[in-house]
């Protein structure tokens, strides 16, 4: 099914953050639902690059917060992603399908992106 006109912009708006992209590219990677813990390790660490055990508090609570306030309400209102602040579960939403392509084209052409590419 082809995206709408206005939802190929915000596409583009929501992986231009290269946060946001990691995000979506692990999620796409997991068979099952993440926490939100979990998935906040993982993030820090690779923002870091360093292993999920070395991630210090600072960095671990500053990635957390800007998960929880910034990247995953995006992703919500997109319907990439659907996640339950009770239970702080993270799961693939019904939209997920329509970025995936995108997500993984550029996955598979990062040697082709321009320096200093995001």
């Amino acid at each position: 099914m082809a995206q709408s006109t206005e939802a190929v912009p915000n596409s583009f708006s929501i992986l231009a953050d290269p946060v946001r992209r990691y995000v979506l590219d692990y999620l796409d990677e997991q068979e099952t639902p993440i926490s939100f813990d979990r998935l906040g390790t993982r993030v820090a660490a690779w923002h870091t690059d360093s292993d999920p055990e070395a991630v210090d508090d600072a960095t671990l609570t500053e990635m957390r917060t800007a998960l929880y306030h910034v990247h995953l309400p995006k992703f919500d209102e997109a319907g990439y992603i659907t996640w339950d602040a009770d239970t702080h579960v993270i799961r693939r939403g019904p939209n997920f399908d329509e970025i995936a392509p995108l997500l993984r084209l550029m996955a598979h052409q990062e040697d082709e992106l321009p320096a200093g590419w995001p």
